[in-house]
């Protein structure tokens, strides 16, 4: 039976090192030491495995089809970081002695990495208040929705079958409507009342984050990123919610406000000048392999560094697979910022 990777080990790699107890400890207890003898190949150019392969003990040779060779021992500041990190592989990899290696599923480990990123207020600041109290009026909160930045990308076909679909559901005082730790499901839209948003601490106590009112909106963040829900929403009030599934809002509302670009594609944008790299990933990530002359914006800190970044631009955002970017490229088109996402991620890009 393979044995597990020692903890302490996993936390040296970049970037499970990134990771939060809870999510950490999910990738611990499904990676494993994998034995590897001396000129065996861990993998091969041209492969598509979809996997992080970290070296924890020996030494690997990386060999593209050009010739070049590089070395990687264990224990080094190269070693912390996946080996020949593309897919399709650009190079072989050999063992050069008898090593120890551990390969992590890559879709885990970005659906764990954006699960962590996007861990802030589970709410979708799309209201446009207007200083009003009251007026639950059908017309009320569809013009809100209508005039919010978030909808102004979506074509009008798509946002009347929004309306036709969105379901009704009449909720009471103290109501939990979305729970910590659930899978999403559903994004909701307050038509009256309020609500609250909680998160449980580590200390077991529960933090109130945000209150919400008439023409939130609330519950994208899980449906974009595969997560699970990072907060809790319960009623403060009495009122009814508009919800929407998950199949729906991916088809009518997050594939219209995504747009997807090829590496060479993006390229020429940038060098004409109407365009800009964003790397969303983790600092260490981007000082890695990031793209050459891209800015480094974490994913959890752009709701931060919105207000920074030049309108009058295209932000062409990268991580590793799409997901990361995606998931940063719909929160910054709610904003009304030009985005879209290199297509396929680094590994895909080539």
């Amino acid at each position: 039976m393979a044995n597990l990777v020692d903890k302490a080990v996993l936390r040296s790699f970049v970037p499970p090192s990134a990771l939060n107890r809870d999510n950490f400890e999910e990738l611990a207890a499904k990676t494993f030491v994998e034995e590897i003898p001396t000129g065996a190949a861990l993998f091969k150019t041209g492969d598509t495995d979809k996997k992080a392969v970290y070296l924890i003990e020996g030494e690997v040779e990386l060999k593209n089809d050009a010739g070049a060779v590089s070395i990687v021992k264990s224990g080094t500041e190269q070693s912390k970081h996946p080996l020949g990190n593309s897919q399709p592989r650009k190079q072989t990899g050999i063992a050069k002695v008898p090593c120890k290696i551990t390969r992590i599923d890559s879709d885990l480990l970005d659906i764990l990495l954006t699960w962590d990123q996007m861990s802030g207020i589970e709410v979708d600041e799309i209201s446009v208040n207007d200083g009003s109290e009251g007026g639950d009026e059908d017309g009320d909160w569809m013009t809100r929705i209508l005039q919010s930045k978030a909808f102004l990308q979506i074509p009008p076909a798509n946002i009347q079958a929004m309306f036709m679909r969105i379901q009704e559901m009449a909720v009471k005082t103290g109501e939990a409507i979305i729970k910590q730790g659930d899978d999403g499901d559903y994004y909701y839209i307050i038509k009256s009342g309020k609500c609250k948003v909680t998160r449980a601490s580590k200390t077991n106590t529960e933090l109130t984050l945000a209150t919400l009112n008439e023409g939130d909106a609330f519950g994208e963040e899980a449906l974009l990123s595969e997560a699970k829900r990072n907060a809790n929403i319960i009623m403060l009030t009495d009122g009814t919610l508009m919800r929407l599934s998950k199949e729906d809002f991916n088809s009518l509302l997050k594939e219209p406000m995504l747009s997807w670009v090829s590496r060479a594609d993006a390229d020429k944008m940038v060098a004409g000048g109407t365009a800009v790299w964003i790397d969303v990933r983790l600092e260490s990530e981007h000082k890695n392999n990031g793209i050459p002359g891209s800015i480094n914006i974490p994913l959890f800190m752009l709701r931060m560094k919105v207000d920074k970044l030049d309108a009058s631009k295209t932000h062409i955002l990268y991580c590793d697979t799409g997901r990361r970017s995606s998931a940063a490229a719909f929160l910054l088109s709610e904003r009304g910022i030009q985005a879209c996402c290199l297509k396929g991620g680094l590994g895909g890009s080539g």
